[in-house]
């Protein structure tokens, strides 16, 4: 039975900024490998080559979660660097807050195509390894909004909760294989997330909103760290945090 972060191989889907970055920082101090996935390759490499100067093990690889193909080639570049996988992490999403009458179902399409179809190429990219080494973790990133819907907010409630439905589903089905799932569900935390919002007013209500409670990025990446620390027969199904001063 095998415990800790050390020497495990962690990918990590939308590693350019916020919780990725945060979460590859904090997994490669604590001697994990990890391999960066995100659209913007300067960021990831910048990230990569500065977590390598300090001794630690990452790569980087461009990766664009819609597109299976390309998750694909993620994670299995881990799996050629370093032998194996340990932990996937589906942490890349996005959040262009809007209510229904505003119609922006060009939006609707890009939230399904990465907060859920990118979570299960994620999945489908990590099952095979995993199962075949009757090892590893999968964490999928869902919110505080996979547990509450707000108005302006709701198809991105919808994806975040279908990630908790696809995670209980992995669950289940996944037992015979020793693998382990996870949902963290983050409440207002600080990243380029709100960046997102193409509608100005809803953007600069949120914004002033979550400046006066947002929580860092490295409180999630101790999340993730805590559920990969426990022991290979414990299995923390599901994280839900919020900064302590929000009501929602």
């Amino acid at each position: 039975m095998s415990q800790g972060i050390e020497n495990k191989v962690v990918v990590i889907t939308g590693a350019s900024s916020g919780l990725g970055e945060a979460t590859a920082r904090h997994l490669a101090e604590r001697g994990a490998s990890v391999v960066l996935g995100a659209r913007r390759s300067d960021r990831i490499a910048k990230l990569a080559e500065e977590l390598s100067a300090k001794g630690y093990k990452a790569k980087a690889v461009q990766t664009d979660v819609t597109d299976q193909h390309q998750v694909k080639t993620l994670v299995d570049t881990a799996v050629n660097a370093f032998g194996r996988i340990d932990v996937m992490l589906n942490n890349a999403g996005l959040m262009p807050l809007a209510p229904l009458e505003r119609l922006k179902v060009d939006e609707w399409d890009r939230m399904i195509d990465v907060n859920i179809k990118g979570v299960l190429y994620g999945i489908a990219a990590a099952l095979p390894h995993m199962t075949a080494q009757k090892s590893g973790h999968i964490i999928n990133v869902s919110s505080v909004y996979g547990h509450v819907v707000d108005p302006g907010a709701t198809v991105y409630c919808a994806t975040k909760f279908a990630v908790r439905a696809l995670s209980e589903g992995l669950r289940k089905e996944v037992k015979p294989y020793n693998i382990r799932t996870t949902i963290i569900s983050p409440g207002a935390v600080s990243t380029e997330l709100l960046e997102h919002i193409s509608e100005k007013d809803i953007q600069a209500g949120t914004k002033e909103f979550v400046s006066k409670i947002a929580i860092s990025a490295d409180t999630f990446a101790r999340t993730v760290a805590f559920a990969v620390n426990e022991p290979d027969d414990v299995d923390i199904n599901e994280i839900l945090f919020r900064p302590t001063a929000q009501p929602v």
